[in-house]
């Protein structure tokens, strides 16, 4: 007995910086081996909404699955870990080659060569973006070209080839979908999507690595800090540091996050959230937090470090820019002293797991400052809501940020 179903997935990107978006954006869906798709995509030749139309047919004979309701977990209780979950996307791609068709794989470990790239010599990158429920049941994808491309950056400068924005796209989208039942209900989370890009061929010398591979899983995930939007309590790292200048800061390698683990287990044990750290040259300046950049208040002009190599350009910092000029705040981007975060109003993190987190105090070289109302901040709540509000398609999106799948 025959039946039939239909589904859309709606795409929207705001306007790229690298005009291969501008002549060839397209979104597919998953298959599997059960359901049998027929894909009809229309390509679009400027960033406006397109629309990709599926017709779904299976037969019993097929032993078709329908996608089941949500997955049964504790939804009121997820924290920032791991959630196994149903399926992972890989691709491959030779040395000096092109990634082409990936594949959609169960959950599970993968193998490696003793001697790969990425084992001996840390080759590789990850990206972090999230997906998003709508209280229609609608799924949500925030700004997913512009890991695109910042992957694209770090892998010019770790030496690897990367998918195209149009590839890594498409593969985030099928893959979100695959699970898409371990995506939280509205308002209780998201789930949070982890790309990787290693050299997953053997290299015993220093080169780069003869193949690479592309995969992506997911996990669904609560709040990074487990404050959530109560205010954090960081410690300024005076003997260790994050990046220095011409290494690798600037971009997300792998190596940057190992790191900054033994300062960061320090300050916990000490009762601190996270680590602040501090420019390598002149040890005076913000460069930024763990896995988060940090943006200061001071009488409503909210200044953050430049990215100037040394500080991970950050897409909910530069989404927090845009939204934070556009409600007529003055941001700076410039070198900001310690001393100057210190004396500020408000202080506040960013990042694709916190969002916006409010920092409640700072402790630099056993001096403790508190910021007003302990931490939360009017511009630091504005801000956080305004860009909640977006991801989650509880307002409208006149930016052109959000991608829905469907």
């Amino acid at each position: 007995m025959a039946m039939e179903c239909g589904f859309s997935v709606i795409g929207r990107l705001g306007m790229p910086r690298s005009p291969v978006l501008l002549h060839s954006p397209f979104f597919t869906l998953f298959s599997s081996s059960s359901v049998k798709l027929q894909i009809q995509t229309a390509v679009v030749p400027s960033p406006v909404v397109s629309t990709s139309s599926i017709r779904c047919e299976a037969t019993q004979a097929s032993n078709a699955r329908v996608i089941p309701e949500l997955a049964d977990i504790n939804w009121d209780n997820l924290g920032f870990g791991h959630v196994p979950t149903d399926y992972m996307y890989i691709m491959k791609c030779a040395q000096g080659g092109n990634f082409t068709t990936g594949v959609m794989q169960p959950f599970g470990n993968i193998e490696l060569s003793p001697s790969s790239g990425v084992l001996n010599y840390g080759q590789g990158l990850f990206e972090g973006l999230k997906a998003y429920r709508k209280a229609d049941g609608s799924i949500l994808l925030f700004r997913p070209e512009e890991n695109a491309l910042r992957m694209r950056m770090g892998a010019e400068r770790m030496c690897m080839p990367s998918p195209s924005v149009e590839q890594f796209v498409d593969a985030i989208t099928k893959t979100v979908l695959a699970n898409r039942r371990w995506i939280p209900p509205h308002g209780k989370g998201s789930l949070y999507i982890r790309p990787l890009l290693m050299g997953s061929g053997p290299a015993l010398g220093l080169q780069p690595a003869p193949e690479y591979t592309f995969l992506i899983f997911v996990s669904p995930v609560g709040n990074y800090f487990k404050e959530g939007l109560a205010p954090i309590n960081l410690v300024v790292e005076n003997e260790f540091h994050r990046a220095a200048p011409g290494g690798t800061g600037g971009v997300k390698v792998i190596g940057n996050y190992a790191a900054v683990l033994k300062a960061q287990q320090a300050a916990k044990a000490k009762g601190y959230s996270d680590v602040l750290y501090l420019d390598a040259v002149h040890k005076r300046y913000l460069e930024e937090v763990s896995s988060c950049n940090v943006f200061v208040v001071k009488d409503n002009i909210i200044s953050t470090p430049a990215i100037r190599g040394t500080i991970l350009p950050g897409i909910t910092r530069k989404s927090i820019i845009d939204v934070a000029c556009s409600e007529g705040y003055q941001v700076e981007e410039r070198l900001v002293s310690v001393d100057e975060l210190l004396d500020a109003d408000e202080v506040f993190c960013t990042g694709t797991a916190v969002v916006i987190s409010p920092v409640g105090s700072i402790t630099h070289l056993g001096k403790r400052v508190e910021y007003k109302n302990r931490g939360i901040g009017v511009v630091s709540q504005q801000l956080y809501s305004t860009l909640t509000n977006l991801q989650m398609g509880l307002s409208e999106d006149k930016l052109g940020w959000t991608m829905r799948l469907s």
